[in-house]
């Protein structure tokens, strides 16, 4: 039915979301570690998507920062891994804009996974101009 899964990487926790094609929509779904294959492999067991996507973090101005190559080798990671088509999006102030979304709530929620809901959505929004896809060798 068109899921996908977007990713937030960071180096301790990696923020995780589904979301739809059809309705461009996403929801946040939890956090894992980097290097947590196993959650990751039960996470596509379940939800078995049809591609990935991971926020590329880049600076203010569209350059490179030091992460970007670490997202990038994740991202190449995954592809490997999952063998599913994974995508890169321009993922500037998706934390930012996740710390708002969750300021005032009730309860402690988790902004990784809110960062990468907001990542999938994003991507869903431009998914036919912007969305660069990661080859799974390189």
């Amino acid at each position: 039915m068109s899921t996908l899964l977007g990713f937030d990487f960071g180096t301790e926790k990696v923020g995780v979301a589904v979301g739809q094609r059809v309705t461009r929509s996403a929801r946040p779904l939890t956090r894992i570690g980097p290097r947590d294959w196993e959650a990751l492999d039960a996470l596509i067991a379940q939800w078995q998507p049809e591609a990935l996507v991971v926020g590329l973090p880049l600076a203010e101005d569209g350059a490179e920062q030091p992460l970007t190559r670490r997202v990038q080798r994740y991202a190449r990671a995954l592809a490997q891994r999952s063998r599913l088509p994974v995508y890169t999006c321009d993922e500037r102030y998706s934390s930012l804009a996740a710390d708002s979304a969750l300021r005032g709530c009730p309860k402690p929620n988790d902004n990784d996974a809110e960062a990468a809901r907001i990542i999938l959505e994003q991507w869903l929004s431009q998914e036919a101009t912007t969305a660069t896809q990661t080859p799974p060798h390189g």
